[in-house]
């Protein structure tokens, strides 16, 4: 059992995320269980990133099977291991290759999104930028020398790269904002880092710079990036990109076929060492990666590149260093120590304070099990959901039963709602077709 301390913060975000269905941003480390295979893989990709190298894993999982879970642990696991991190969900209007400003929105969620350990919850660009200036003036006055020409020394190998000139052309704006308290130029070079200035006329009067973050050039800036905070005293970056599923349901073959080139140019990148302390991870469902029509299958050079490892099949077994990483099922014995460990969390670690004895959980299990079948422990998002409330109406309802309750919990088979139309064989045009 977990005997971690738990903050009231925690404890609050913890309950208030899960009755939403939604994956807690903090307090991972005192309700997760299983997947302890996973986590030792994603733990190597982490110290390769480290190390200098860089990693790329398609975690691929049923709805409500815990995928944004597991990539919000491993999110966690990077900062303390000391990378920074970007994450961001795909949606209609954030994709990685379009011609539309998507990528480009991708990108600016990303970096609001950018986390280190000491600003865990986003925002954290401005002060990864404040920490490469200090250490700019820590080692001007070592070596005698004026902060701008150790910057432009630190950033001079980014020149090498798309958009890199421009890059530290920025960094160094900032700095001379900074020593001449002008507010508005910071403001500005970090606009620009974040993707927001959208147009090179405003780029080039504000900053001098003749580039900005466009859709053509998402990529290139998160390598530029992973540098930059390797150059500030950051292990490497994380990218954490989850409801790939979005990409999937693109109407346009050729909007998706960009977007899987897109993936193919990282996935080279990555594989053959071409990138530097940089890691991605692709949260998607099956239908996302296998699917012969739509999926990252239907592309065939990442078809080939993904493909499962005929071996571990044969042999019955998991490839935890393959690309593609698909995650089991949680055991129904981890499922009843996770709602052990959500009673501990409700009751905020006091033994005294729990509102259910051991008895009730197995109960409970066994009434998930009655109402939907090994769905309660496959996809157990709504068995944790139902779980929790019911411990809300214990808590405000002490002259209540839990044998009363128990019986009367309603629960569902999850549903995916990103793919409605998935299962409902009467909405293909082709199911209606006759001669």
């Amino acid at each position: 059992m977990n005997k971690q301390r738990l903050r009231p913060r925690e404890r609050d975000a913890i309950i208030q995320s899960l009755r939403a269905g939604v994956t807690p941003r903090t307090g991972l480390q005192h309700i997760q269980v299983g997947r302890a295979n996973e986590v030792k893989a994603l733990l190597q990709d982490i110290e390769r990133i480290s190390d200098g190298g860089s990693a790329i894993r398609f975690v691929i999982g049923e709805f409500g099977s815990g995928k944004s879970f597991f990539l919000q642990l491993i999110r966690t696991v990077a900062l303390e291991k000391g990378l920074v991190t970007i994450h961001a969900d795909l949606s209609p209007d954030r994709r990685l290759h379009a011609t539309g400003g998507q990528a480009r929105n991708l990108y600016a969620e990303l970096l609001h999104n950018l986390s280190t350990r000491t600003k865990p919850d986003g925002n954290a660009l401005t002060s990864v930028v404040e920490r490469f200036i200090s250490e700019a003036r820590k080692q001007a006055d070592v070596a005698q020398k004026s902060v701008s020409e150790i910057i432009e020394e630190q950033l001079a190998h980014l020149s090498e790269l798309v958009g890199g000139y421009d890059f530290a052309k920025v960094i160094g704006a900032y700095w001379e904002g900074h020593e001449k308290d002008n507010d508005q130029l910071k403001a500005d070079a970090v606009r620009w880092l974040r993707g927001e200035i959208t147009t090179k006329t405003d780029a080039r009067s504000t900053l001098g710079v003749r580039t900005i973050v466009d859709d053509a050039s998402v990529y290139d800036h998160l390598k530029l990036l992973s540098l930059f905070v390797r150059q500030a005293g950051y292990n490497g970056l994380l990218v954490n990109l989850d409801e790939m599923v979005n990409l999937y349901k693109l109407s346009s073959q050729k909007a998706r076929i960009s977007n899987y080139e897109q993936i193919l140019r990282i996935l080279n990148d990555c594989l053959q060492g071409s990138a530097e302390h940089i890691g991605f991870i692709f949260g998607g469902t099956p239908d996302f990666l296998l699917d012969p029509r739509k999926g990252l299958y239907s592309y065939e050079a990442l078809h080939s590149r993904l493909a499962e490892n005929s071996f571990a099949r044969s042999a019955g077994v998991i490839d935890y260093s393959s690309p593609t990483l698909h995650l089991a099922n949680l055991a129904p014995e981890e499922l009843l120590i996770l709602l052990q460990n959500l009673r501990r969390v409700y009751a905020s670690g006091d033994e005294s304070k729990y509102l259910l004895p051991d008895s009730a959980l197995t109960d409970f299990l066994a009434h998930c099990a009655k109402r939907i079948g090994n769905a309660y422990f496959q996809t157990p998002r709504n068995t944790i959901k139902a779980f929790v409330d019911l411990l809300a109406i214990l808590e405000q309802n002490p002259n209540l039963h839990w044998e009363q309750l128990i019986e009367q919990v309603p629960l569902e088979e999850e549903i995916n709602t990103d793919m409605p139309e998935i299962g409902q064989v009467h909405d293909d045009e082709l199911a209606t077709f006759q001669l």
